[in-house]
């Protein structure tokens, strides 16, 4: 077991890189798998476990996958199974995502139910009723989800409620369906987007993503290509939150200024400096940030993978801050932690009311799930004392490196194997 190790208070000063996204990446693998010819080339993928976790399941199914720092070389030419039925399929909630790939390419998939962090429900109901729609027969036996058809016919589909892995999923079915395929209230994050384009890469005929609109095309095959995955958009909000609740300047580097609008505007309107450049975010604070009022909603609004990094700062911001959970309904667990660090707070359903507390002392706490994590961390920056994080394989599903991005900007932490 590991566990990390603060001792908080000092200022955060300097430059951090961040990775590519998660959310992108654990989409983006499943889809090359579509390639029927050729090679997929993928850069900028994150060192995280989720990505480890994909790798392995696709190489169950027959692929070949070489990887060389933060690149990927995925063969998918000679694919023997289309059952994803292991330890990993259940472990991690982006292994849904086969489904959609496998019933594109080989029009039948066996995927076990996914799993991934306890924030609260994730139906499937979505993506089944686009996949039914496209002609298939889906059916979940002894936890399994089941689907085939003989072949998958473009449709209409209007989805109940905004979805992103619904969107994606249903997507990668659709660019190998005979006809057109429209898809309504879709998703539209910058991972849509990104998982579109790669898709358009391998000779995918795929418009509209990033409204919520998107036409599909259909297309005889799919094949290899080289591609670059974006930067991470919630990697980045953290390093912000973590710099305005620290104090100091730090530089952002290598993401899109344009995806973190909804948390620039955010902090500015706390009290902090962003100055956005062509591919870089520098965040200024000096003192206590004032509260503020959050409610989490599908992009361009505030992201829900954010909202709980930014509880730690409203937890120590001056006066009270009401945060409005409106896509998870169990993402208050961590506040059963901050509480362990001095942290004052009620909760109301979706409803979180923070009163910001002088200051933070350090406990020992957990993570609960994989943003908990990062909020965790943050409190142990800003705690008076020495904090201890537990349950840190949670934050390697989805954060590079952290200790060692921390360390860079000043940051007194370090890793312990116990």
């Amino acid at each position: 077991m590991e566990k990390l190790v603060i001792f908080g208070g000092n200022t955060l000063k300097g430059c951090v890189d961040i990775s590519g996204a998660k959310n992108a990446a654990v989409a983006i693998l499943p889809a090359a798998i579509m390639a029927s010819e050729g090679i997929c080339n993928i850069d900028n993928i994150p060192d995280i476990e989720d990505v480890h976790c994909l790798e392995r399941i696709i190489e169950s199914l027959g692929c070949k996958i070489s990887r060389e720092k933060n690149s990927a070389r995925i063969d998918s030419t000679n694919m023997n199974s289309v059952c994803a039925c292991t330890e990993d399929v259940r472990n991690m909630r982006g292994s849904y995502y086969l489904i959609g790939a496998l019933l594109g390419r080989f029009k039948e998939a066996r995927v076990e139910l996914p799993g991934g962090c306890n924030i609260g429900a994730r139906p499937v109901d979505q993506h089944i009723k686009g996949f039914e729609a496209l002609g298939a027969k889906v059916v979940i036996e002894h936890g399994v989800v089941k689907a085939e058809a003989e072949k998958l016919i473009g449709a209409n589909i209007f989805f109940d409620i905004v979805s992103v892995g619904a969107t994606i999923n249903v997507m990668m079915a659709a660019t190998l369906a005979e006809g057109t395929t429209i898809l309504e209230n879709v998703a539209r994050e910058p991972h849509v987007v990104d998982v579109a384009n790669f898709l358009n890469s391998m000779g995918a005929n795929i418009k509209g993503a990033g409204t919520d609109v998107i036409r599909i095309t259909g297309v005889d095959k799919l094949v290899g290509c080289n591609y670059s995955v974006i930067p991470d958009q919630i990697e980045a909000g953290t390093y912000m939150i973590a710099a305005a609740a620290c104090g100091g300047e730090v530089a952002i580097k290598n993401v899109i200024p344009k995806h973190l609008e909804s948390i620039s505007a955010k902090l500015i309107e706390m009290g902090a400096d962003i100055i956005e450049g062509e591919d870089s975010v520098v965040v200024k604070s000096s003192g206590r940030l004032k509260a503020a009022n959050i409610k989490t909603l599908p992009y361009p609004g505030f992201p829900t993978d954010v909202q709980q990094p930014m509880s730690t700062l409203l937890s120590v911001s001056e006066g009270r801050s009401v945060i409005n959970e409106s896509i998870f309904e169990n993402r208050y667990k961590h506040l059963d932690e901050l509480k362990k660090m001095g942290a004052e707070f009620k909760v109301e359903g979706r409803i979180a009311i923070i009163d910001g507390v002088n200051k933070l002392t350090g406990a020992i706490v957990k993570a609960t799930d994989l943003r908990a994590g990062a909020a965790m961390i943050i409190a142990g920056l800003i705690a008076e004392g020495v904090t201890e994080v537990h349950n840190v394989e949670s934050i390697d599903r989805g954060y590079p490196k952290i200790e060692d991005k921390f360390r860079g900007l000043g940051a007194d932490i370090k890793r312990i194997t116990e």
